[in-house]
């Protein structure tokens, strides 16, 4: 059977990386940042707030959490809701007793339906982020252009609309973007995003998107992967978290500049009355070390940019 020559047709074949969008680096070319009171690492806290709705839209792109077919999955539905009634507000207790903040990453139809979080985030000081379009329906390289710009500016004035603080950062759905997406997303005013989990450090965008920087989040340490995807015990999940941060605090030490170290938070994840004490514990033995800086997105995309003007 013969080739099909369009099998080995690709367009950035060469040198590099296959795309424009930043340059590549290694650790060794880190800029040695430093954070605010000579703290080693950056502890940034991610809450994602989403809601799946109960009749899940249909595409390419699953993500983690949204609820499987046949509908109506009313087990799964009803689990993602306790999260949103319940868990986060364990949630709450927990950083407001170690005086914590976090960045809240919200979905307008999670906006619309529970409106009382946002102000009760914002109260706190917490920063409000963007968090795609739906929880059930990603941003893929499929897309329309037009049908992804309108999604993109739909998500993030709604957003604008119920917050009463600057919201500057975007999460995407899954992490998952099309080959539009960095662009649309900075000509909208946004400011970083955190989407790629290829680096545990800030780095500049290149192209249309050389306005944003990047804050890469840690998929290997989110409780959906630990937790859900690989089924894991709560304590394991602390026990990863806690090497992350031993590993990364000490070579911030020996090798100089800080170090960020990004933890999601899941309100139907580690929400449940038998995860949130281990979440505490962990929370009380990282702050407890002396070692971090707690700091929403925004502020440490600000250190950042207060101490370099690109990426070397």
């Amino acid at each position: 059977m013969p080739l099909d020559p369009s099998y080995l047709t690709y367009a950035k074949r060469g040198p590099g990386l296959d795309h424009d969008w930043f340059a590549h680096r290694t650790a060794r070319a880190w800029p040695r940042l430093a954070w605010p009171g000579g703290k080693p690492v950056a502890l940034w806290l991610v809450v994602p707030v989403e809601h799946f709705p109960l009749h899940p839209a249909s595409g390419p792109v699953r993500p983690t959490g949204a609820l499987e077919p046949p509908a109506p999955n009313l087990w799964a539905y009803a689990n993602r809701d306790y999260g949103n009634r319940i868990g986060i507000h364990r949630i709450l207790r927990v950083l407001d007793r170690l005086g914590l903040k976090a960045s809240a990453a919200i979905d307008p139809l999670a906006a619309a339906r529970y409106p009382a979080l946002i102000p009760a985030v914002e109260a706190r000081g917490w920063e409000i982020m963007a968090h795609g379009w739906r929880a059930d329906a990603p941003l893929h390289g499929g897309m329309d252009a037009g049908e992804e710009a309108a999604r993109i500016t739909e998500a993030l004035a709604s957003l604008r609309a119920a917050a009463t603080t600057p919201v500057t950062g975007w999460l995407s759905t899954a992490c998952s973007e099309s080959f539009h997406t960095l662009g649309l997303l900075a000509a909208r005013g946004v400011t970083y995003v955190a989407d790629w989990q290829n680096d545990e450090m800030p780095y500049a965008l290149t192209g249309p998107a050389s306005s944003m920087m990047m804050l890469p989040t840690s998929h290997e340490l989110s409780d959906r992967h630990l937790l859900v995807e690989q089924d894991r015990m709560v304590d394991d999940y602390a026990a990863a978290v806690l090497a992350a941060f031993a590993r990364i605090g000490r070579e911030a030490r020996e090798q100089g500049g800080g170090r960020v170290l990004p933890l999601a938070i899941t309100p139907w994840i580690l929400g449940y009355p038998h995860r949130i004490a281990a979440l505490a514990r962990l929370l009380e033995t990282i702050t407890a070390s002396g070692l971090v800086w707690n700091a929403t997105g925004a502020e440490i995309i600000a250190a950042c940019r207060a101490q370099i003007r690109s990426d070397p």
